[in-house]
C-alpha cells in the first residue's frame, strides 16, 4: 500500500517521570555515579533533538522538494540581490525547451558580440565562436558562465532582453511574487533585478523536481572543454563552484552566486534516504559560510523529517454506472501521495480512506473526479488524492437499452 521513508535522527537522554525516584536514590549514593556509563544510559529513556538552526546569513528558507513544505525560513521573503543563482531561472527555461523538442542538446550555438564581452565569471568564449548545447549548458552550471549564458539566452529567444522576458513571465506563473529579473546572468547590480529566498526555493524546486536532468550537470566537479576559433583550438578546464560537492556527501546540486551587492548565495539540493531538500542561502558574509549555512540548515532537515509515500498501486473496483451505456466503469488514482512531518509523529498512525459513491449516473467523463482517497494522522485530514474516471461512459439512448434486452434474452 505505501513505504515509509525514514530519516536517521540525533538522539539525547532524558530522565522520564518512571525514573525520578531512580534519580533520587542516586544523588543519596553518589558512589553509584562510577558505574559504567553504559548502565547508566540503560537506564534513561531518549529523546530526539530538534533545536532550530542557527546561521550567519540574514536569509535563508528550506524545503522538502517533492511537497514544497517549508521546514525553516529566515526572512524568506525578502528581497535581495541574487548574483548568478539568476542562473538557475535561466537553465529552468532551457530546459523546458529541451522537453518540448524546440532545441536540442547537439544544437549548434554561436557566440555574439555582446556575449563575448560579458564580465564576470565567464569561460572566454569569442566572438563567432561555436559550442553545442550540451557544452554551453556544463559552462552554466559548472562554471556559471556569464558569456554562456547569454549566449544560449540569445539563440533562444533572439536577444537577452527577450529571453530576460520571459524570465519574468515563468516567474509570475510560478508566483514568484518578490522577483524582477533585469538580466539572464545574475551579472547586473541593478535594483530593479531582485528576488527572495522563498522565490529562488520555488524555481529550484520547479527545475529539479521536472527536470532532473540538470544534476547531470551540477554534478560535475571538474571537466575540460575546446574553444575553436579562427586562432585555434585550446583547452578549458570547467571547475565547479559549488563547493559543498566535495564538502557535503549528500550533495546533488544546485547553484551559487556571489558579488558585492549580493555578498554569497547557494542554492543548495541534497539527497537522503529518498529525502531531496533544497537550502537557499543568500547575503551570506563570506564564501565559507554560505557552504556552512546550508549544510547547517540541511543538516537540520534531515534530522526532523519523516516522509510518508503512498505510491497509490493498488486497484479500486469499478464503479457501478446507471443509466449508461456500460453497466461498470474504472477508476484510478490520479497520482502518488507524499506528506512530510517535521513534528515527530508516527507515520504508521496514517489512516487511507476510499471516498467512493455507490454509483453513478451516465454521462460520466475520461478524467473527471470520481471521488478522493483521503489521509488522516490522528484524526486530522492531512492531504488527498483525487480518483479519476478512466474513461468515458455515454449516456444510454432506447437503441442502447433494446440491444441489452436483445443480449439479455440470447443468452
Amino acid at each position: 500500500m505505501y513505504r515509509k521513508i525514514w530519516n536517521v535522527v540525533i538522539f539525547m537522554k532524558r530522565i522520564s517521570p518512571s525514573r525520578v525516584k531512580t534519580a533520587r536514590f542516586l544523588t543519596f549514593f553518589p558512589g553509584l555515579l562510577s558505574l559504567p556509563l553504559a548502565v547508566f544510559l540503560f537506564l534513561f529513556p531518549v529523546m530526539k533533538v530538534s533545536a532550530e538552526p542557527v546561521i550567519t546569513a540574514p536569509s535563508a528558507i528550506l524545503i522538502e522538494a517533492s511537497t514544497g513544505q517549508v521546514i525553516y525560513e529566515l526572512n524568506a521573503a525578502e528581497r535581495r540581490c541574487p548574483a548568478s543563482i539568476t542562473k538557475i531561472m535561466t537553465l529552468l527555461l532551457v530546459f523546458e525547451q529541451l522537453d518540448e523538442g524546440k532545441i536540442a542538446l547537439t544544437d549548434s550555438v554561436t557566440t555574439s558580440e555582446y556575449a563575448s564581452s560579458m564580465g564576470g565569471s565567464q569561460v572566454y568564449l569569442a566572438a563567432g565562436e561555436s559550442q553545442d548545447l550540451d557544452t554551453m549548458l556544463k559552462c552554466i552550471t559548472v562554471a556559471s558562465a556569464n558569456d554562456a549564458s547569454v549566449a544560449v539566452a540569445e539563440y533562444i529567444a533572439g536577444s537577452e532582453q527577450a529571453f530576460v522576458d520571459r524570465m519574468n513571465e515563468r516567474a509570475s506563473e510560478l508566483g514568484m511574487t518578490d522577483t524582477h529579473f533585469e538580466d539572464c546572468c545574475g551579472l547586473t547590480e541593478s535594483d530593479d533585478h531582485y528576488t527572495s529566498a522563498r522565490d529562488v526555493a520555488i524555481m529550484s524546486r520547479e527545475l529539479i523536481t521536472k527536470h532532473p536532468g540538470i544534476f547531470d550537470y551540477c554534478q560535475i566537479w571538474m571537466e575540460d572543454f575546446t574553444h575553436e576559433t579562427r586562432q585555434g583550438t585550446s583547452t578549458f578546464t570547467l571547475s565547479n563552484t559549488n563547493k559543498l560537492l566535495k564538502q557535503y556527501e549528500w550533495t546533488t546540486g544546485l547553484k551559487t552566486g556571489s558579488m558585492s551587492k549580493a555578498k554569497y548565495c547557494i542554492s543548495a539540493t541534497a539527497r537522503r534516504n529518498d529525502i531531496d531538500l533544497i537550502a537557499v542561502v543568500m547575503g551570506a558574509p563570506e564564501p565559507k559560510s554560505r557552504f556552512q549555512d546550508a549544510m547547517v540548515l540541511l543538516n537540520y532537515g534531515y534530522s526532523v523529517s519523516n516522509l510518508y509515500l503512498d505510491d497509490n498501486q493498488e486497484p479500486i473496483p469499478d464503479l457501478k454506472v446507471e443509466r449508461g451505456v456500460e453497466d461498470c466503469v474504472a477508476v484510478d488514482y490520479e497520482g502518488e501521495f507524499r506528506f512530510l512531518d517535521i513534528s515527530g509523529n508516527s507515520l504508521e498512525q496514517i489512516e487511507k480512506k476510499l471516498e467512493l459513491p455507490q454509483s453513478v449516473q451516465a454521462p460520466v467523463s475520461e478524467g473527471e473526479v470520481a471521488g478522493y482517497a483521503r489521509y488522516y494522522l490522528n484524526g486530522t485530514e492531512i492531504g488527498n488524492v483525487p480518483i479519476l474516471f478512466s474513461k468515458s461512459v455515454e449516456k444510454a439512448g432506447y437503441a442502447d437499452y433494446l440491444k441489452k434486452i436483445l443480449g439479455y434474452f440470447l443468452l
